[in-house]
């Protein structure tokens, strides 16, 4: 009797796009599952192929084959073909875990209707794992995970089966791809192979597989056609090899047939998976082409902050809910979030397709919220009676006390802004422009005839001391031609600026930060670093002997005040080397110039910054380095998934990273979803972030080194000082990058928070405040550009609506919200809650109109009544399904 036995997994590694195009990867898709259909249908013994768990193949196959559907069903019925559970193959470390959940809804539903969906949370190459990951595929009824990154070889415990396990205690039984997802892929019967490549790799994996005689050979590669020997050959190695029985399988049936009893495997890995030991994780590629990082981060924060919930609202007051619209955004984003393309390791012509495809979902977007909020507004004014409408909206589940930016647009330069109670509204005018109204068309009896139209001012402004209600709106007017009070007008600028919470000066070209509630200053708190990068679109490479060149004097540009809010402009300038040979040739001969804006808005505990690059300088890179005060801090914190993990500044697996032949110099750069930070008994601090996605905390300084962007021309490049060996990706052409370099102008975004040491948790609520869970909208007819569909023509579907309208609210502070949309499968409306702290937490929903509520799964199925009370357990979280007293079709 043979003493193991060898699963042999067929499988095509399908990449949606890398150093090819999206169009490239469809051709091959067609043709390669044309042949398959072929193969699986003439050859019984052929009995599974794993298509990479996505779904979007099928859609892909579908649009240019519709009448194969049939045919393709049938296998994926019989189990033959596995697709699901993922639409793509999702980076889950640089995208929002909302979208994570978004690409399994819509990949586990595909499949589910073509006959199966794969039970496997298949992750064979993406670059790390998101520590709620076996959260959230047991919330998918997904019992069993395989993946190939992010492991040190000493939390095995000897064997590569395991049990995976998130922060709220959910668990998946995994299997890690020791070898990658390849050892098999020219699996053959020849003696030479057999000995020299396919027995010494069985062995290994037999001393790694201590609790289990079952062994697992994936048998694939990038974008392989199905390898129609593989019944014969198995058959044959069968034949010449008395020890191991090989067996042609699939990756279910063998996850079913190891863990053939719950007790079989008893070791528990936790958190994050970024471990460098034997496959690359790729660390730096968080801040690689942050075109599409920036892009990414706007397109979910208007789909998930702003466009679902409003449409929510709106469809429980009778506007159609864009539900395929929304499919075709979330489609598009899907793609970009594919491993390699959000990754950023792409060709030129790839990632201008991505870049592309984001701004199509921000314009999809952009175009939803205008035609909802001006439907909205227009039957507001219809009930009010009021023409000059100004509409706030605010998209969270809980009363909003604070300021609102907003746009409007005035036939004079003096206005107010008042509740539809006559009382006036604090505000601030931030920026008045006077515009040409430009020319109309008349048609007279004489013809078309040429006339001026009046000239508008238009107008940003901050309004203050505003009480919103919750996941709601409220209508308030514009009052043309009235004086605002004195009390708005600007005041006197000085050399600082400062809010409740933080003061900043600018002495002697020095920044310094008091924050209040320390009674602490931090003087000198921001710097700029330039560094040679000697690296590709995968990772940095420091330069040899290259130095760091740090920004010393900060420039005042202008300071300027108003009673809500104060701001900053400083300039740092810096003379850098125009490239790598210039750097290497010692010449400093380019100027770098980083124009920073420091934005303090009263009641806010954070600063607002943003600094504007216009990038001329290549083959470096630039982090800002934000000093903290918490000197010899042991780890930093961020977020992730619905709660905080925390991170070493100083990883031990550095000191013989190259003795023990890593994969990947394992450096303590990680990263970053929303927020990190640092922490002491004396206080903490923190940065808050848009689609900036990579920090290091210096623990010898107390810096928060958050990376800005990194500026390289080629995508593969062998023996990086970080990553020795071959290049990463293809390794027999050079392909060079000349837009990762990334000239040009970027703009960054991101909050600065300092307060008391301790209550990490807190962040979570303060980055709900800093991100846009609000919307605006005026009635008005001076200028239809600023929002794009306002000069043309649309149907209105509900005749009137209130002024104040709230759909819900939830009570306890502890409890954050993630999302709202409308259920996949029916009018209900879906809202996730969750709860970061570790004590269960319960909420209690309050709403006129609700007619029933249930707790579902992530996947929006196995629901349950409750009352209104719902309990949150520690660092977990609940979907709620809502069903409203009038539901809209």
């Amino acid at each position: 009797m043979k003493q193991k036995k060898v699963y042999v997994v067929p499988h095509s590694h399908w990449d949606r796009e890398w150093y090819f195009t999206i169009e490239d990867s469809n051709l091959l898709l067609v043709e390669n599952m044309d042949r398959l259909l072929d193969v699986m249908e003439n050859d019984p013994a052929y009995t599974g192929y794993v298509f990479d768990a996505q779904s979007s193949i099928l859609d892909e196959y579908l649009k240019i084959r519709p009448e194969e559907k049939e045919r393709l069903s049938r296998l994926i019925s019989e189990k033959r073909i596995f697709v699901g559970p993922w639409y793509t193959q999702a980076d889950s470390l640089l995208v929002n875990k909302e979208s994570l959940i978004r690409n399994l809804l819509y990949g586990t539903r595909i499949a589910e209707k073509m006959g199966h969906s794969m039970n496997i949370g298949y992750l064979p190459d993406i670059f790390g794992q998101n520590t709620y990951l076996p959260s959230i595929f047991s919330e998918f009824n997904i019992d069993y995970s395989v993946l190939q990154r992010g492991i040190y070889t000493d939390q095995l415990n000897g064997d590569l089966n395991f049990i995976w396990q998130s922060p709220d205690g959910k668990r998946v039984k995994a299997n890690n791809i020791f070898y990658g997802y390849g050892p098999g892929k020219f699996l053959s019967d020849d003696d030479t192979y057999m000995n020299e490549r396919l027995l010494p790799i069985l062995e290994k994996l037999e001393d790694l597989n201590q609790n289990t005689d079952h062994l697992l050979l994936p048998a694939g590669g990038d974008q392989v056609l199905v390898r129609e020997h593989f019944p014969s050959t198995v058959e044959a190695l069968n034949e010449k090899d008395d020890r191991y029985e090989y067996v042609l399988s699939d990756f279910e049936t063998f996850m079913e047939e190891t863990f053939d009893y719950e007790d079989r495997f008893t070791n528990v890995i936790e958190g994050e998976l970024i471990a460098t030991q034997k496959s690359r994780i790729h660390n730096t590629i968080r801040s690689q082409r942050y075109d599409i990082k920036k892009l990414n981060a706007m397109a979910e924060e208007k789909m998930i902050y702003q466009l679902e919930p409003l449409a929510s609202i709106a469809s429980s007051l009778g506007i159609r809910y864009p539900g395929k619209w929304l499919d075709e955004m979330w489609k598009m984003l899907f793609d970009v979030h594919a491993h390699d393309s959000i990754g950023g390791c792409n060709s030129d012509d790839t990632n201008r397709e991505i870049v592309n495809r984001l701004t199509k979902v921000i314009r999809l977007a952009d175009g939803c919220l205008n035609l909802i909020k001006k439907q909205m507004t227009q039957a507001v004014s219809n009930q009010t009676g009021k023409d000059s409408i100004l509409m706030l909206f605010h998209l969270l589940p809980k009363r909003f006390e604070g300021s609102q930016k907003a746009v409007i647009f005035t036939k004079e330069k003096a206005f107010t802004v008042k509740n539809l109670s006559g009382n006036l509204i604090e505000m601030d005018l931030l920026n008045q422009e006077y515009m040409s109204g430009g020319k109309l068309i008349v048609v007279t009896a004489d013809g078309e005839k040429e006339v001026d139209a009046p000239g508008y001012y238009r107008n940003e402004i901050l309004l203050q001391n505003l009480s919103l209600p919750s996941m709601g709106y409220e209508a308030l007017e514009v009052i043309d031609g009235e004086a605002a009070d004195e009390a708005l007008i600007e005041r006197e600028a000085a050399d600082s600026i400062e809010n409740d919470f933080l003061r900043v000066s600018n002495e002697e070209g020095k920044l310094h930060l008091f924050v209040k509630s320390t009674d602490q200053t931090i003087s000198d708190f921001v710097h700029f670093e330039n560094v040679a990068d000697a690296g590709d679109s995968y990772d940095f490479s420091p330069l040899e002997n290259d130095e760091p060149i740090l920004s010393t004097e900060a420039h005042s540009v202008r300071v300027e005040s108003r009673a809500g809010v104060e701001w900053m402009e400083v300039k740092h300038t810096l003379t850098v080397p125009a490239d790598l040979d210039s750097r290497l040739n010692g010449e400093e001969t380019k100027e770098l110039t980083i124009v920073s804006h420091l934005e303090l808005r009263k009641g806010e505990p954070f600063m607002r910054v943003s600094h504007v690059i216009n990038n001329e300088v290549k083959d470096h890179r630039v982090r800002v380095l934000l000093q903290t005060s918490v000197e010899g801090a042991g780890h930093s914190f961020g977020d992730q998934g619905f709660s905080l993990i925390q991170r070493p500044t100083e990883n031990p697996y550095m000191e013989n990273w190259k003795e023990q032949k890593f994969a990947e110099a394992p450096v303590p750069i990680y990263p970053l979803e929303t927020f990190a930070g640092v922490s002491s008994p004396n206080g903490k601090a923190a940065v808050i972030t848009k689609g900036i996605k990579e920090y290091q905390v210096v623990k010898r300084t107390g810096e928060i080194a958050l990376t800005l962007f990194r500026s390289v021309g080629l995508l593969g490049k062998d023996n990086l000082a970080w990553r020795p060996g071959r290049a990463s990706g293809i390794n027999n052409k050079v392909v060079t990058t000349p837009d990762a370099q990334m000239q040009g102008e970027m703009i960054f975004d991101y909050a600065l928070h300092f307060s008391e040491g301790g209550n990490e948790e807190e962040l979570f609520s303060i980055a709900s405040l800093y991100n846009d869970h609000q919307a605006s909208y005026q009635k008005q007819s001076l200028n239809s550009f600023e929002e794009r569909l306002d000069r043309f023509e649309i149907p209105y579907p509900i005749k009137e609506l209130p002024p104040v309208f709230s759909l819900f609210e939830t009570t306890n502070d502890q409890v954050i919200f993630s999302s709202m949309k409308k259920a996949y499968d029916d009018h209900d409306l879906i809202v996730r809650l969750y709860n970061p702290t570790s004590e269960a937490q319960t909420i209690h929903l309050t709403s006129e109109h609700m007619q029933s509520m249930a707790v579902a799964n992530l996947n929006e199925k196995n629901e349950q009544q409750v009352e209104s009370d719902v309990i949150i357990q520690p660092k977990g979280y609940v979907t709620l399904k809502l069903r409203t007293k009038e539901q809209i079709v």
